[in-house]
């Protein structure tokens, strides 16, 4: 009625088992070295991002610097002119 597995059909069974658990962990470490390689590269990506953004705004803000630089520099020049005139009894 019941029927036995010999010993050694279940050591193959075991073995095949063993073989097969072994490659499963082997391809799961893979795929989590592959994940935090993943993980490091669009970090890079973000910083880069990020830094590409930030030169981005200091084109587009240049030209308004340099306006705002030369108005104060104007201005300097006015008051120096002014008192230069005044200091001359102008």
């Amino acid at each position: 009625m019941s029927e036995t597995i010999p010993p050694d059909e279940i050591q193959v069974a075991r073995a095949a088992y063993d073989r097969m658990l072994a490659e499963t962990r082997k391809f799961s470490a893979e795929q989590n070295k592959l994940a935090e390689e993943a993980g490091k590269y669009a970090a890079e990506q973000n910083k880069l991002a990020a830094e590409a953004g930030k030169l981005q705004r200091d084109r587009q803000l240049l030209p308004w610097q340099l306006a705002v630089t030369l108005l104060g520099a104007g201005a300097a020049l006015f008051a120096a002119g002014a008192a230069f005139v005044k200091l001359m009894g102008g």
